[in-house]
């Protein structure tokens, strides 16, 4: 009901005769005329192999995104954007909330379509921006609150969202939200998190760094028929924190860093026992083409629940072959270091990047060993188009690692067109 009610409100502001009626027909023209088209298309191969399935899951989909954004009129722009996501071949399982195809390892990229982005975008007051609607909401690192790209179909929000610049150095962004369209798509058990958030983020801009705080407050409605472990009252928490981030030459290197704090409660209607803490700390060094990256970051676990993130994009945290999307109750230990290479008019190509990631997991309570990950990307770019070639390798240590945790490998082949 909270959903429609935005997308109602949304209907009812572009049909208003404020908008349509007795306003100046030209500008709603002009605005129209001013339209840019949205499309974005992405096919990917993606195999897991993981023990002990009997079973290797295979995948190949497609993602297209279409739509449009218009021009301003009385300061106010429209974006409309639809997505559909299609099985083209393979066997896999596409949802941990479903009984079906559960003898394969799980690739959440399950066919769906819809409404992915329709929102209001208003800037009629003086260095602020609001946004009314279902939307893209990105957050510092995406730590706490991202959009999940890397999956197929990403997550968006239907909210209300202020952003403020009082001073040039200074952003407050503010908002309000009464749904999460998750990656599992509208017709999945989860793939609809209902309830309150509020999501509050202040950023001031210092000459060596940006420094950042943030509190969000999640309250989500239990859903019924899911398992306990996938129920969304699990992760209505409390999290405050702050973050500092940014780089700075030294003679012929660059260094980057940042760092963040946080803590986490228990809040709304979750029935747990929540006071645990996160912080984490990684150091870039770029040399003209080359890069390495060390860094640590460790969430705490009280021995029944760790430290959640339900809104971060998880996939760019704790190595790609996704193993600790949910945190283990004991918490995590994940310290890395990681090797870049980019480089640019290589035969056809605009850019070439190559990476390397080596990550050694612990739990962050008792020091339980969580075995180890390998990840491998190479990318390149030409106009328009990007392509991929993509592997992370998860080894559990036998005798040590919790029987939870088991061998891993992912491989991804992807293509990517956006206009």
């Amino acid at each position: 009901m909270k959903s429609r009610s935005l997308r109602l409100g949304i209907l009812l502001a572009l049909s208003s005769p404020a908008v349509v009626g007795a306003a100046d027909l030209g500008v709603v023209g002009g605005a129209l005329s001013e339209s840019k088209p949205i499309f974005d298309a992405r096919l990917r191969y993606e195999d897991v192999d993981q023990t002990p399935m009997t079973e290797e899951a295979d995948a190949e989909t497609l993602r297209v995104r279409l739509g449009f954004e218009t021009g301003k009129a009385w300061s106010t722009s429209l974006l409309a954007e639809g997505e559909v996501v299609t099985h083209l071949s393979g066997d896999y399982r596409d949802d941990t909330a479903r009984t079906r195809n559960v003898a394969y390892p799980m690739v959440p990229d399950p066919e769906s379509e819809e409404i992915n982005r329709l929102q209001l975008v208003n800037t009629s007051l003086a260095n602020t921006t609001v946004t009314l609607g279902r939307q893209r909401i990105l957050l510092d690192d995406q730590r706490f609150v991202g959009n999940v790209g890397w999956r197929q179909n990403e997550q968006t929000f239907d909210a209300v969202r202020v952003v403020n610049k009082p001073l040039t150095a200074l952003t407050l962004d503010l908002t309000y939200l009464n749904q999460v369209n998750r990656i599992f798509g509208r017709e999945s058990p989860q793939g609809r998190y209902h309830g309150d958030g509020v999501l509050a983020n202040a950023a001031y801009n210092f000459s060596f760094g940006k420094l950042t705080g943030f509190g969000y407050w999640l309250d989500f409605d239990p859903i019924t028929y899911v398992p306990v472990a996938l129920n969304p009252t699990r992760v209505s928490t409390e999290t405050v924190g702050v973050r500092f981030a940014g780089e700075r030459p030294l003679n012929k290197l660059k260094i980057a860093y940042a760092a963040t704090y946080a803590t986490q409660s228990d809040y709304g209607s979750n029935p747990l026992n929540i006071d645990l803490g996160y912080y984490s700390a990684e150091v870039t060094a770029t040399y003209r083409q080359y890069g390495v990256t060390v860094g640590q970051e460790v969430m705490e676990g009280n021995g029944v629940v760790g430290f959640s993130t339900p809104l971060a994009t998880m996939h760019r945290f704790h190595g790609w072959a996704d193993k600790f999307l949910t945190t283990p109750a004991n918490g995590i230990d994940d310290k890395y270091v990681g090797l870049g290479y980019t480089t640019k008019g290589v035969a056809m190509l605009d850019t070439l990047s190559a990476n390397l990631v080596y990550r050694d997991f612990e739990s962050e309570r008792l020091a339980f060993d969580l075995g180890t990950e390998v990840d491998l990307q190479l990318q390149g770019k030409y106009k328009r188009f990007v392509g991929m070639l993509k592997y992370a390798r998860y080894d559990a240590h036998e005798g040590r690692t919790p029987a939870a945790y088991q061998d891993t490998t992912k491989f991804w082949a992807q293509l990517e067109y956006v206009w």
